[in-house]
C-alpha cells in the first residue's frame, strides 16, 4: 500500500537568512534564500526578488514531479 504524499514535501523547503539590520533601522528585506532539494542560492534585496526566486523554484519542482 502506497503512502500519500508529506504535507510538507522537502523538495519544497527553503532556508532563508536575513542581513543582520541594527535596532534603529527599520525592517529591511535583505539577505540570502537557499532551496535545500536544488541547492540553488539567491540573494535579495526586497520581499517582491524573495518571492520571484521562491516561485521559480517551486515552479521548477512542480515541473520536475509533472514529468515524471
Amino acid at each position: 500500500m502506497s503512502q500519500p504524499p508529506p504535507d510538507l514535501p522537502t523538495n519544497r523547503a527553503f532556508v532563508v537568512q536575513f542581513r543582520y539590520q541594527p535596532p534603529e533601522v527599520s525592517c529591511a528585506w535583505e539577505g540570502r534564500v537557499e532551496h535545500l532539494a536544488s541547492g540553488h542560492v539567491g540573494r535579495f534585496h526586497s520581499a517582491e526578488e524573495l518571492l520571484a526566486f521562491l516561485a521559480r523554484e517551486l515552479t521548477a519542482v512542480q515541473q520536475e514531479s509533472g514529468s515524471q
